[in-house]
C-alpha cells in the first residue's frame, strides 16, 4: 500500500533547523499519525510522502512556502500592557490567544518595553526553511469517523466532538 489522499499514515521523525538544532522529533514517542491530504501535516512534507511505502526513510528540505509561511512584518505589532487584563509580569517568550478579523491566533511576546508589548503573530517557524528525516512505519485505510472529523483518531482516547 502506498501513501495517497484518504490514507491514513504514521511517520517517525526529526525536524531540523537550518543549523542542525533539532526542534521537534517522534523519538522515544509513538510514531505521528494523519490523514494523508487533508492538511494535517505542513503541504511540502506531505507532498514529499505522496507515493511512499511502509518502511521508507528519507530526508527532505521543505522551504518556508511549503511549511510554514514566509514572516510577515504586518503581524508584528506593539499594544498597551493594559490589553493584558489580570496577566502579572509579562516577559519575553509569554504567549496568548488574541482575538483578530481573522479568527483566533496565536501570539508571541517579543519585547516589553515600558508600557508598551510587542507581540508576534507570525508562527515561530515562519520564514525558516526546514529539514525533515522521515520513516514511514504504517499506511492503512482511515475508519469511517477518521474520514468524516478528518483526522486521526488515537485508540480509545474521547474525541471532543464526541455525541454519545
Amino acid at each position: 500500500m502506498k501513501i495517497e489522499k484518504g490514507k491514513v499514515a504514521s511517520i517517525n521523525y526529526t525536524l531540523t533547523a537550518p543549523d542542525g538544532q533539532v526542534l521537534d522529533s517522534s523519538e522515544g514517542k509513538e510514531p505521528l499519525g494523519y490523514l494523508h491530504g487533508a492538511g494535517n501535516i505542513i503541504p511540502g512534507l506531505e507532498k514529499a510522502l505522496e507515493g511512499k511505502k511502509v518502511g521508507d526513510s528519507f530526508e527532505v528540505d521543505i522551504p518556508p512556502e511549503e511549511a510554514y509561511g514566509l514572516r510577515e512584518e504586518a503581524r508584528v505589532d506593539v499594544v498597551p500592557k493594559s490589553q493584558f487584563e489580570g496577566i502579572g509580569e509579562i516577559q519575553e517568550g509569554m504567549q496568548f490567544q488574541a482575538q483578530t478579523n481573522q479568527g483566533p491566533v496565536i501570539v508571541t511576546v517579543t519585547k516589553v518595553e515600558g508600557d508598551n508589548v510587542t507581540v508576534d503573530g507570525n508562527h515561530p517557524l515562519a520564514g525558516m526553511p526546514l529539514h525533515f528525516k522521515v520513516e514511514v512505519t504504517e499506511i492503512r485505510e482511515p475508519s469511517p469517523e477518521e474520514t468524516e472529523h478528518g483526522h486521526v483518531h488515537n485508540g480509545d482516547a474521547p474525541h471532543e466532538n464526541n455525541q454519545s
